[in-house]
């Protein structure tokens, strides 16, 4: 258990020592207006006699936790997590094949193998510190740059490459597209397109999980700062607040939504701001510090089983792509930015130092993991780009338990239609019945 030493979640009663300030200044004779407090139904607040509109400038912003430095040295020693040697190797390991994973299956969509990829570059110790902290019973509710929480969770290197490849083995049997990854013996909840539609389902969900007796669980729900702009956020929000559900609503603010800047997409003090106005236990992290991200989590499991819903938001910088359907990654920004953060707040170098630092890690260690993590994704993607696909009538099953008369007109119509022209279709890389 880490010690909790100075870690603190902000509540809407200590917005800011500013807005204390700007409420007592603004009180110089309140006796006439009849108490000290309003008592509304909608409002527990100061009454004040002078007028004054506030905005974001008001108040500080919130501050940004973090643990070690981008050379990987303790900040404050009472902060530094106590992780044990092999979950920090752990952690480490599984960052490294994220990056390799990432490398080679870019590659395989250039090549035409795949369809598309999201590759994970400057979020390693978002996803790894943040899974690492969470138990195996906590449901997840991923967006699509969640992959590093998933191998920590236990996905294989097999499982997620077949389901990129969409072949026979993949669980989704080929119907979904890649990097919507879904477990449900891991507690990983599958993913869709549309942007934030998973936050009032996470919420539901932790609902349900507070209904259930002496629960033990917690939900985490990961999206960008570009879906906390979409209208299912601000109700995910506000119900996990009125309802107090046990859940983590983890925001990955990496700066863009496609290639649309933060700047551009809302006003104010970021993500976290909105935590505070509707109630939630509330901090910003450093999301390039897996150290800060894991204490982060760990004690925001802790608040949220109390059911106490927890808003976090994670700083960091998408290095790579949006997704290999997006070729514009200059157009929006320069090289030179992008090499800015990749070499002075790089997360995997940050973990790397620290535990080189505490003797766990070395130069000759480094090279030859990196290579067996790169032999693994190779071979896996050597075994997966021979396996068949599913066939194709598993494209109308699993909808309904007993397949309805519609869909069986459908799959006897297609079934004629192949017999009849299937020189045309490339059958034979399909499975058969």
């Amino acid at each position: 258990m880490a010690h909790k030493g100075g870690i603190s979640f902000i509540r809407l009663q200590r917005l800011s020592s500013g807005i204390r300030v700007l409420s007592k200044q603004a009180i110089p004779d309140i006796s006439q207006n009849g108490g000290k407090h309003a008592d509304f139904p909608g409002a527990k607040a100061p009454y004040v006699s002078k007028m004054k509109f506030l905005n974001e400038q008001s108040y500080d912003p919130i501050p940004i936790y973090r643990v070690i430095d981008n050379k990987g040295q303790v900040i404050d020693r009472t902060e530094e997590p106590r992780i044990d040697n092999e979950t920090l190797l752990n952690m480490y390991k599984t960052m490294v094949q994220l990056n390799q994973m990432d490398e080679i299956l870019i590659e395989s969509q250039q090549q035409g193998r795949i369809s598309m990829y999201l590759t994970n570059y400057g979020e390693e110790g978002i996803q790894v510190g943040s899974g690492a902290a969470l138990l195996p019973r906590d449901m997840i509710f991923a967006q699509y740059r969640e992959l590093g929480v998933l191998l920590y969770r236990g996905m294989t290197v097999t499982e997620i490459v077949n389901q990129c490849y969409g072949n026979h083995e993949d669980r989704d049997k080929g119907r979904q597209i890649p990097m919507h990854f879904g477990n449900k013996e891991k507690n990983i909840v599958t993913a869709s397109s549309p942007l934030a539609t998973q936050m009032p389902q996470a919420v539901g969900a932790a609902y349900a999980f507070k209904r259930a007796p002496n629960n033990e669980r917690c939900v985490i729900c990961y999206f960008g700062d570009g879906a906390a702009s979409e209208g299912d956020a601000h109700a995910a929000f506000n119900f996990a607040a009125t309802l107090q559900c046990p859940v983590i609503l983890f925001c990955r603010n990496n700066g863009y939504a496609v290639w649309t800047p933060t700047n551009q997409q809302y006003r104010g003090d970021g993500i976290a701001a909105r935590g505070l106005a509707l109630g939630l236990h509330t901090i910003r992290v450093d999301g390039t510090d897996a150290l800060a991200v894991y204490r982060a989590v760990e004690r925001a499991r802790e608040i949220a089983i109390q059911n106490k819903p927890v808003l976090i938001e994670s700083m960091s910088y998408r290095v790579g792509l949006h997704s290999t359907a997006d070729f514009s990654n200059n157009a929006f920004r320069s090289v030179e930015e992008i090499q800015k953060w990749a070499q002075e707040e790089n997360p995997v170098e940050k973990l790397r130092l620290y535990l080189e630092g505490k003797g766990l890690w070395n130069s000759d260690i480094e090279k030859q993991f990196a290579k067996e993590a790169r032999d693994i994704v190779l071979r896996t993607i050597q075994e997966a780009d021979q396996k068949k696909k599913a066939h194709w009538k598993e494209m109308l099953k699993d909808v309904y338990y007993v397949m309805p008369q519609h869909l069986q007109k459908q799959m006897n119509q297609m079934e004629k239609h192949l017999e009849k022209y299937k020189e045309h279709y490339p059958l034979d890389q399909f499975q058969s019945e």
